[in-house]
C-alpha cells in the first residue's frame, strides 16, 4: 500500500504523512490484536488444564452442547469473513455501494450468529445448566460438572461480545462507506475493521472443537 493511496485529507495533525499514519494504524491494530490472542490464550491454557484433570467429565458434559447449531455458527463466521475480505477489497476499488452491501450481509451474518447463541444459551438455562445457584442437571453427576459450562459461558460468552464490538464497528464502517467517507484513497478504518473481525472467525474457529468436537 502506497502513500498514493491513502489521501492527505484523513491525515492527522501528529503524522507527517498519509503513509505514516497507516503504517501506525495497522501497527497499533496488530499490537492490540496480540493482547487478544494472549487473552484467549490463555483461557485455552485454563481449559486444557482442568481437561486434563477430568477428561471423563469434559467428555460427558460437551455431549449437551448442539453440534448442529455449533457447526451453523461457524459456518456463518467463516462466510462472514468472507465477505469482509471482499468488502475490503470493493473499498480500494472505490466501490463504496458494493463495499456497502457486502459489509451489510457481514453484519447480518454476525448478528445470526449471535441469535443462535442466543437459543443455545437459553436452551442451556432450561436445561440448569448455568454455572452457580442455578446448576441442577440431574444427568450430570460428576461433582465437577459444573466447571465445563463456567469455561464454557466464560469463553463463548467473552468471543460474542467481541463479535457484538465487530457488529459495531461493521456499523460505522457502513454508515461512512453510503458517505462516501471510504474509497481508494482513505481504506484505513475498512482495512482495520476486517483484521480485526477476522480475528473473532480464527477464535471461533479454535473455541467449536474445543467444546462441541471433544469426542
Amino acid at each position: 500500500m502506497t502513500t498514493a493511496t491513502h489521501g492527505t485529507l484523513h491525515v492527522h495533525h501528529h503524522f507527517e504523512t498519509a503513509e505514516q499514519q497507516y503504517q501506525s494504524s495497522k501497527l497499533g491494530l496488530w499490537l492490540f490484536l496480540v493482547t487478544e490472542i494472549l487473552l484467549f490464550g490463555g483461557l485455552f491454557v485454563v481449559y486444557i488444564i482442568f481437561r486434563g484433570l477430568y477428561p471423563e467429565m469434559f467428555s460427558q458434559a460437551h455431549h449437551f452442547l448442539d453440534r448442529v447449531l455449533g457447526s451453523v455458527n461457524t459456518m456463518v463466521l467463516i462466510c462472514s469473513s468472507f465477505t469482509m475480505a471482499m468488502a475490503v477489497r470493493a473499498v480500494q476499488r472505490s466501490e463504496s455501494a458494493r463495499a456497502s452491501q457486502l459489509l451489510l450481509i457481514t453484519f447480518f451474518c454476525g448478528l445470526l450468529f449471535m441469535g443462535i447463541k442466543y437459543l443455545e444459551y437459553t436452551h442451556k438455562f432450561h436445561e440448569g445448566l448455568l454455572p452457580g445457584i442455578h446448576f441442577h442437571n440431574a444427568e450430570l453427576t460428576h461433582p465437577k460438572a459444573a466447571l465445563f459450562f463456567s469455561l464454557y459461558f466464560m469463553m463463548t460468552g467473552l468471543h460474542g461480545i467481541h463479535v457484538l464490538v465487530g457488529m459495531g464497528l461493521i456499523a460505522w464502517m457502513i454508515v461512512g462507506c453510503n458517505r462516501g467517507r471510504f474509497d481508494a484513497h482513505y481504506s484505513t478504518p475498512v482495512e482495520l475493521t476486517g483484521l480485526y473481525w477476522h480475528l473473532v472467525d480464527l477464535i471461533w474457529i479454535y473455541l467449536f472443537p474445543l467444546f462441541y468436537l471433544i469426542s
